[in-house]
């Protein structure tokens, strides 16, 4: 199975919130005016913090883990201050309606410029990733590649499982093609 490449412990890390490095806290967890703009139309304290959550992990991990309120706490502390909320406030985001992460994740993926992976863009990740499986075999190798070609073209990263089922599809296309003829002279 594909998602055997790697533990449950390793897929439960690759759905949630990693570590945040200094550099990372303020590449990815400042906000611009724009951003400030774009967020005063969440009208609740929570709504706001939540959306300003992913509005910061989006362009940082690719996607958006599910619990938004397990984001590191530097980073929540560094949103605190600039949104002038308090960190408790996130703690209220998205308790009253399950489709509020959902919703606010399209918002917020249209303020940026990202998309879904929906069939065009995942056939071109296939296309990506039987590519680089020509020239590596390392399965966790071709999911981080896939991961950083998604984010690089904006596209929002499908789920783990998916991205893995992929990794084996390109790596058993590239193992059955045969070596190419070369011309004779």
């Amino acid at each position: 199975m594909a998602t055997r490449v790697f533990s449950d412990e390793e897929l439960e890390a690759l759905r949630s919130f990693p570590a945040i490095g200094k550099d990372e806290l303020i590449r990815y967890f400042t906000l611009t005016s724009a951003d400030e703009e774009f967020l005063r139309k969440f009208l609740r304290p929570q709504t706001v913090f939540g959306a300003a959550v992913q509005l910061c992990t989006l362009p940082w991990l690719g996607f958006v883990p599910d619990e938004v309120r397990s984001a590191p706490p530097a980073a929540v502390g560094r949103l605190a201050r600039q949104l002038g909320l308090p960190v408790e406030v996130l703690s209220g985001y998205g308790v009253s309606r399950e489709q509020t992460r959902t919703d606010h994740l399209r918002q917020v993926a249209k303020y940026l410029g990202w998309r879904p992976a929906k069939s065009l863009e995942l056939k071109e990740l296939d296309e990506f990733l039987l590519a680089r499986a020509m020239e590596h075999d390392s399965p966790s190798l071709l999911f981080r590649l896939g991961c950083e070609y998604l984010r690089a073209a904006k596209v929002i990263r499908p789920g783990v499982v998916t991205l893995l089922e992929k990794v084996g599809s390109a790596r058993q296309a590239a193992s059955g093609r045969p070596t190419p003829a070369w011309p004779t002279c």
